[in-house]
């Protein structure tokens, strides 16, 4: 079904110029991919090594999420952003049906106390970080068919939340506040792009803060995570330990770091060093130097997929921009809030940080969501993005090159 879907099409794997690809984003999710491979080495061999025998047991693991990962990315490389924004809806009754048996006994699968995996054989799957992106198609959809509507009257403003509360609440229901916070981060600001005006814009950042208030105060363990996220040495050895091994971590990681392998934190002092915390690890061993080079290139692929939005908004495709804008907070989201959960600045959440944290359904995702970058940048480029477009043999002839 999916070669059926992407044979006929010309593709930035299949154009007149051969290998057609905005090759700067490429290689800074590469590099990124790269430098998760070698920390989740690193970070994960002690408890590999206790586990299963074998210290090298997650790496193997994170090379076939690789694997997948770069097939997903082709795939979504070569189907037409026109595809994505037809099949919206679609999307978004998926996203609900995941989340919805996420939650039911014997299908979904409780780690630490929350629902959060779909259970298989060999691998879990998390259906909130499908149900994200999916959410970012179908808004970017909605921005374009309601653009007058969303831009001029309140109706077109609240609409968006009546899809979003509700899945919102199946996130909490897991519970996955840190996902939830991501999504709605990103919704807010692709609406924000959309034309909402500042005062409808500013009533939803205070009705936001409002609700982050509500939920912290409804449960005591959220409440006791903000608490002694403000002085995680008074209990370091309950509640605050694990900020405290991460700060740990930062301090003896100096300028130039302790050396790649050579890291104390990651031998079971600092508890998920290979998933949530393994930005730790890379300070520790690399020092400010690596981790600022990481930062760097943080930066740089969001700055770039924004880019990326925008070229599209200049080329009139604007599902592919806003839809490229989704996608660009969704990382920043998530890379803010796992950094600065991992400094301190930040109460203590589970929440991956993008290309390096070891988990497949996350890692997956977000190749797939480079091949949807790398898609609309191609089109907007080539202006081959309109639905109205025929492709034919001509598609596939010699273009002059736009270079950005």
């Amino acid at each position: 079904m999916i070669f059926g879907i992407i044979k006929p099409y010309p593709s930035p794997l299949i154009s007149g110029r051969g290998i057609d690809l905005d090759f700067a984003m490429l290689a800074g999710c590469l590099a990124l991919l790269g430098i998760g491979l070698v920390m989740i080495t690193s970070a994960s061999s002690e408890v590999a090594a206790a586990q299963s025998g074998n210290p090298l047991y997650h790496m193997f693991r994170h090379l076939v999420y690789v694997a997948i990962g770069i097939f997903a990315c082709i795939v979504t490389m070569m189907v037409p952003i026109a595809t994505w924004q037809k099949m919206g809806f679609t999307m978004l009754v998926g996203a609900f049906a995941l989340l919805v048996l996420v939650l039911v006994p014997g299908i979904g699968r409780e780690v630490n106390g929350s629902m959060r995996w779909i259970g298989f054989s060999f691998f879990n799957v998390q259906p909130s970080e499908i149900a994200k992106v999916f959410v970012v198609i179908y808004l970017a959809g909605y921005l374009v068919r309601r653009q007058r509507e969303v831009r001029e009257s309140w109706m077109g403003f609240f609409k968006p939340f009546i899809v979003l509360l509700p899945m919102a609440g199946l996130l909490l229901m897991e519970p996955d506040f840190g996902a939830t916070v991501v999504m709605m981060g990103a919704a807010a600001a692709m609406l924000f792009l959309g034309g909402v005006g500042l005062f409808r814009f500013s009533l939803m950042v205070v009705l936001a803060v409002a609700a982050v208030f509500v939920l912290v105060q409804a449960q005591p363990y959220r409440m006791a995570r903000l608490i002694t996220f403000t002085d995680p040495w008074s209990d370091q050895f309950g509640s605050g330990y694990q900020l405290t091994q991460a700060l740990i971590a930062f301090g003896r990681g100096e300028w130039l770091g302790v050396g790649l392998g050579n890291s104390v934190q990651k031998q079971f002092y600092l508890p998920e060093a290979h998933t949530d915390f393994v930005f730790s690890v890379l300070a520790e061993e690399l020092g400010v130097v690596g981790s600022l080079v990481t930062v760097a290139l943080f930066v740089f692929v969001t700055v770039r997929a924004l880019y990326i939005g925008l070229w599209a908004e200049k080329a009139k495709q604007f599902f592919a921009a806003y839809m490229a804008f989704g996608l660009a907070f969704l990382w920043i989201g998530q890379f803010l809030i796992n950094i600065g959960v991992n400094v301190g600045l930040l109460p203590t959440k589970g929440l991956t940080l993008p290309f390096l944290s070891y988990g497949g359904s996350s890692l997956v995702i977000c190749c797939a969501c480079v091949g949807l970058l790398l898609r609309i940048e191609w089109e907007s480029r080539t202006h081959l993005g309109s639905e109205e477009h025929e492709f034919d043999e001509s598609d596939f002839a010699e273009e002059p090159n736009h270079g950005r």
